[in-house]
Formats: structure tokens, C-alpha cells, sequence
């Protein structure tokens, strides 16, 4: 898949035909012998970014973070501002990947194609909600297990027994739902271990399937709006993000331009 780059940060010009064809293609691959807890020399897993402007800025401020991204198999366009840009850029065919519908777009597939799932991240009362909800809209979909860890950072020791269950439970598909950076830190940790699996970082998508969170109207995503649903619904967890962070945003999208145009 073609790749771009957006303030310094890989952007893969996407669709959701594109990208949930790109990961049947990954699933379809010979699956590497594995055990609990396979060593970093195994083959890797892949793991997929879902970005929007959010992880373009965290990454600007923590040079790890985007090495990190800049490592993912995958980056998508979850964020409207994203698109606008790639498709000034000549990539008219890129549309917004949303995280929550490439969810369900990809969930559909793996029915269809028998790959199991397996769901790390938010609480048990919620996994409990989310799976139902799916199960519900997927009848055949198969569960491989789901784990809601603890809101501090894991052991190293508690990590690996999480590898060691999805390796044992023979998920292809492992979905985290921890939010940014915290997901990407975690994939990019475990790619390694996670030998023959493609892991997504959806964030909120648990949320809004479990029914926790209502999502924005779709005519308020079309318009790149959906930032201005989430603030009325959250404002003390997001307006820092939306406030500052799309102004940094927007402001260093005008000092590359003008550096490009005087270069």
C-alpha cells in the first residue's frame, strides 16, 4: 500500500475495501510455529495505527512514539483532517477509515473467513457488553477471549501471561482498546511475541459498540465535526486534545508549507 507522510509521521492513503483486503492478505499467510511465550527472534505480528491528528501530535512531542508509528505495518486515516490533506496531495480516492466501522468491516470478513478475535482492553463489565453486541451482529464470529487489564502499566511478568492467553486461545485478530499512545506503545511491545497476528488499535471503538458512548452522527464525521460531538460529551477527558492539540496541528501544517514554498 502506498505510503505518505504527514508532518514526519507514515500515512498510509487508505479506504476500508483497501485496508480490510490488506489485512485478509496478512491472515491468510502461513501462521509461524508458536508457543506461550515465543521469544522476540519468532517471526512478527503486524500491528495497524488508526490515526487521527491526535497521534500525528503525539508523536511530534515524544520522538519514541514516532519511531513507533513510523514502525506499524499499517497507519490509516481515522481523522478527517488527514484525508484532507492526502487527497490535496493528489490521493483522491482516500476516505476516512474510521476505527469504529473498520472494526465492524474487518469483524465481518473474519466471520465470513472463520479467524477468530480476541479483545484486550476497558473493563469486564464493558468487554462483557461489546461482546454481546457483536455476537448479536456476528452470530458466527468466533471469540478467541478477551482480557480488561488494570488501569496502571502492566508487570512484565503480568504482560506475558496476557501474550501466553491470546497465544494459547489462537486469535488472529487481537483488538486494543486501551486508547493512544498507550495502544501503540503496547502493540509495537508485543508484535513480536504475537507471531501470526494482526493487532488493531481502536480505541473508544469498545465504547461505542458496547453501547457505553454514543458515537457522532455520520453527517457530523463527514464534516470532520465529530471532534466537537466527543468535547460535548467528554469536555474535562478531551478539550485539552481538541483545543490545543488541532491548533498544534494546524499550525504545523502552515510552517511546513511555508518551509516547502521557500525551499
Amino acid at each position: 500500500m502506498i505510503t505518505d507522510q504527514i508532518l514526519g509521521m507514515n500515512v498510509n492513503p487508505s479506504t476500508y475495501r483497501n485496508v480490510v483486503e490488506t489485512i485478509r492478505g496478512w491472515l491468510r499467510e502461513r501462521i509461524p510455529q508458536s508457543e506461550p511465550g515465543a521469544s522476540a527472534n519468532s517471526p512478527h505480528g503486524r500491528f495497524i495505527s488508526i490515526a487521527a491528528v491526535f497521534n500525528i501530535v503525539s508523536a511530534l512531542k515524544d520522538p519514541q512514539l514516532m519511531q513507533i508509528e513510523n514502525s506499524a505495518d499499517l497507519v490509516t486515516t481515522d481523522g478527517m483532517p488527514l484525508v484532507w490533506v492526502l487527497r490535496r496531495r493528489g490521493y483522491r480516492e482516500c476516505e476516512r477509515v474510521y476505527g469504529p466501522t473498520l472494526m465492524l468491516e474487518t469483524l465481518k470478513m473474519a466471520e465470513q473467513d472463520g479467524y477468530p478475535s480476541f479483545f484486550y482492553g476497558c473493563t469486564e463489565q464493558i468487554l462483557g457488553k461489546l461482546l454481546l453486541n457483536l455476537k448479536l451482529r456476528y452470530p458466527r464470529l468466533k471469540v478467541a477471549g478477551c482480557y480488561a487489564p488494570p488501569f496502571r502499566p502492566l508487570t512484565p511478568e503480568e504482560n506475558q501471561q496476557v501474550v501466553d492467553q491470546i497465544i494459547r486461545s489462537g486469535a488472529r485478530l487481537v483488538w486494543v482498546g486501551i486508547s493512544s499512545p498507550k495502544q501503540e506503545y503496547w502493540m509495537h511491545q508485543n508484535r513480536p511475541r504475537l507471531p501470526g497476528s494482526v493487532m488493531l488499535g481502536v480505541g473508544a471503538a469498545f465504547l461505542f459498540h458496547s453501547g457505553t458512548i454514543k458515537q457522532a452522527p455520520e453527517v457530523m464525521q463527514r464534516l470532520g465535526l465529530e471532534w466537537l460531538f466527543r468535547l460535548c460529551i467528554e469536555p474535562k477527558r478531551l478539550w485539552r486534545r481538541y483545543l490545543f492539540g488541532n491548533s498544534y496541528f494546524l499550525w504545523r501544517l502552515m510552517t511546513d508549507r511555508w518551509k516547502r514554498l521557500l525551499t
